[in-house]
């Protein structure tokens, strides 16, 4: 389980652990974007300094319409459990998302009210 927390306007967020290629950890703040369907999205920049491979590239649907990102092969830590995911990358993308991919693997409890929230492994 890890906690997380709300942003100003009620954004949820969650540090998670970026494995660059040589297997060094960066502890990240990201924010959870259930509009998001797939795994992570990052800046284009930070994704060159981690140094993860090439995958290709893909069209998703924005806010904005369509658009073509690259994809990279990811690692990350979450709760002590090393993921490798595809990683899409743009150079709008501000902050980290973490989409509702990780909805399939972990349980999002949420209690607004008393200010707590959480992902549980399944």
């Amino acid at each position: 389980m890890i906690r997380g927390r709300f942003g100003e306007n009620g954004q949820i967020y969650f540090e998670i652990d970026l494995i660059d290629n040589v297997g060094e950890n960066l502890a990240v703040e990201a924010m959870l974007d259930t509009g998001f369907t797939e795994f992570l999205a990052m800046n284009q920049q930070d994704i060159d300094s981690l140094e993860w491979s090439f995958l290709g590239q893909d069209k998703l649907m924005t806010a904005q319409g369509e658009a073509t990102f690259n994809i990279y092969l990811g690692r990350l830590a979450i709760d002590e459990q090393v993921f490798e995911i595809p990683v899409f990358a743009g150079s709008e993308i501000q902050k980290i998302l973490l989409g509702s991919q990780w909805l399939k693997q972990f349980t999002l409890i949420v209690r607004y009210s008393e200010g707590r929230v959480t992902l549980e492994k399944e």
